[in-house]
């Protein structure tokens, strides 16, 4: 019988075991124990099964005793290490929405951390020797699913191994219960408290809560479910003594696929159990994958990168890529957006200084337009506003040879001033008055000019 989950479950095992462990480094900064030992033990439990499903794919072949061993050792721990971690994630939320400490000291911290350790990794350890206890034989093998610990169903199993998660997921249930509870009632000690914990914002917090709200309803089911397979799929026996559980202890069942999956509640039960751990894994990388302080390691880690590429890191250290989405204050570019532009340099004729009379007693000095000009490229320099219907300052570097037609001026010093020109850049500007006597021949304007700038209103 084919595997229709091949080779779709080793890639997203796979990738969970990845993205789970990205958020690591800045929560083991934070002192986030709990939610560190949630990413650890999810993405032990995705690569421990994503090695598994590629070695015994389409076969049982005993290939490693020794990681038989282990692997099935590693599927005992995770079953209760994930639980626990998600009470450890409820009861530190549970302390912080009851404010029982303002300041949190190191010593507080140390002591939080010990406890946490103790729940989410003591407890779990502590299930491999109480495991041996019960042990009806070393393991199987699943074909398709890999090496699976085997549990001799009898009254000792319940207390000492298929109870665990179920209690887990209980407490932790309780604990959320009441942390929203609290927080409905204190919420000006609860932001008194984000305020003083640098570690841990209100956004972080409310993400935590969901996390562990979302783990505990989707796990208590299915552990839930496992044990009532356990109960009435094979009767429960009568424990007699050691020698008589362990009998034939080294004993390696190989249970092809035909079998296992034609037992339909099997087929739920394995397939819930190996399938809920990449949704935590993907649920944690959901909530914490794409937040404030991972884009800012995100960004940190590829300058990083880029920096040993040759590539130099901007001032703001913004990565150097226009997303379509981002926003931009303005669709009009700025004086500082605008670009010099060179232009062919070509012989440029002399206008003459002759100027209207409705422009020639202008007071505005005009130097830093002529003062810009060298001798084969000009910076037209606007004059700054001095009320408001005057037009706006802008810079424009434009070659005087591309409009010889238009303008055109030799300077033999950057201190001589003259009038400007204004109906040049300005068409919509009203018409002068006429000129008193027939003006010396001057230029034709171009037949365009680029549109810099709007009529002065």
């Amino acid at each position: 019988m084919s595997d229709l989950t091949y080779p779709v479950y080793p890639v997203f095992a796979f990738i969970g075991f990845v993205i789970v462990l990205i958020p690591l480094p800045w929560h083991l900064q934070a002192w986030n124990s709990g939610t560190c030992l949630f990413m650890i033990w999810t993405a032990l439990g995705c690569l421990n099964l994503f090695i598994n499903t590629i070695v015994w794919h389409n076969n049982m072949i005993d290939w490693s005793p020794v990681w038989c061993d282990i692997s099935s050792r590693i599927v005992i721990a995770v079953s209760v290490g994930i639980p626990a971690s998600s009470l450890c994630i409820n009861r530190r939320l549970y302390n912080i929405a009851t404010c029982q400490t303002v300041s949190m000291t190191k010593a507080l911290k140390r002591r939080a951390v010990m406890i946490d350790l103790a729940i989410a990794l003591g407890l779990p350890l502590l299930q491999l020797p109480l495991q041996f206890i019960v042990q009806g034989h070393r393991y199987d093998i699943l074909e398709d699913i890999g090496c699976y610990p085997t549990t001799y169903n009898t009254v000792p199993a319940y207390p000492l191994i298929f109870l665990w998660p179920n209690v887990m997921n209980v407490v932790s249930g309780t604990y959320s219960i009441l942390t929203i509870r609290a927080f409905m009632k204190r919420r000006a000690q609860f932001n008194q408290f984000l305020s003083s914990n640098a570690a841990l914002t209100a956004n972080r917090y409310f993400r935590l809560m969901a996390l562990a709200t979302i783990e505990l309803v989707c796990n208590t089911p299915i552990s839930s479910y496992g044990l009532y397979l356990n109960v009435t799929q094979s009767p429960i026996q009568p424990w007699i003594s050691w020698a008589n559980t362990h009998f034939d202890f080294f004993t390696i069942e190989q249970v092809p696929a035909i079998f296992w999956r034609a037992n339909h509640n099997s087929v739920v039960a394995i397939e819930l159990s190996r399938w809920s751990q990449i949704f935590c894994a993907f649920l944690f990388f959901g909530f914490f994958g794409f937040a404030a302080e991972a884009r800012k390691h995100y960004r940190l880690a590829f300058w990083a990168v880029a920096t040993r590429c040759g590539v130099q890191r901007p001032a703001d250290g913004k990565l150097p890529i226009a997303l379509p989405w981002s926003k931009t204050k303005s669709s009009t570019p700025s004086a500082a957006a605008l670009q010099a532009v060179s232009l062919p340099r070509t012989p440029a004729k002399r206008r003459p200084d002759s100027l209207s009379p409705s422009l020639a007693d202008t007071s505005t000095d005009f130097d830093d337009t002529d003062a810009g000009l060298e001798k084969g490229k000009s910076s037209y320099l606007l004059p700054t506003p001095s009320s408001g219907s005057s037009p706006p300052e802008y810079v424009h570097d434009i070659e005087l040879g591309a409009y010889a037609t238009t303008r055109s001026e030799s300077l033999s010093s950057s201190t001589r001033s003259r009038p400007f020109v204004a109906d040049a850049f300005f068409p919509a500007h009203p018409s002068p008055p006429a000129r008193p006597s027939a003006p010396s021949p001057r230029s034709p304007r171009p037949e365009t000019w680029p549109s810099l700038h709007s009529p002065a209103s």
